[in-house]
């Protein structure tokens, strides 16, 4: 039972702190940036390589699992 409360109180503790960092006012956007215009956060950096590059490795490692499962079948059936 003592334990019980202790558990409870720690929890509540946690609770309670984690709402009033959730209560506080966020920081200002930066201004400018680096390139962009107006208050854009990031500057306006493109976006489009780092995509490319993330779906070329997605692409690749979902072809490698595949592969092995394939692989791992055909060993089963021999």
């Amino acid at each position: 039972m003592k334990t019980n409360i202790i558990k409870s109180l720690i929890f509540c503790g946690l609770f309670f702190l984690s709402v009033g960092a959730m209560a506080q006012v966020p920081p200002p956007p930066p201004g400018g940036g680096h390139g962009g215009t107006g208050n854009v956060p990031g500057g306006g950096a493109p976006i489009g390589t780092g995509i490319g590059i993330l779906l070329a490795l997605g692409a690749a490692y979902g072809s490698k699992k595949v592969y092995k499962v394939w692989k791992d079948k055909d060993e089963l059936d021999s």
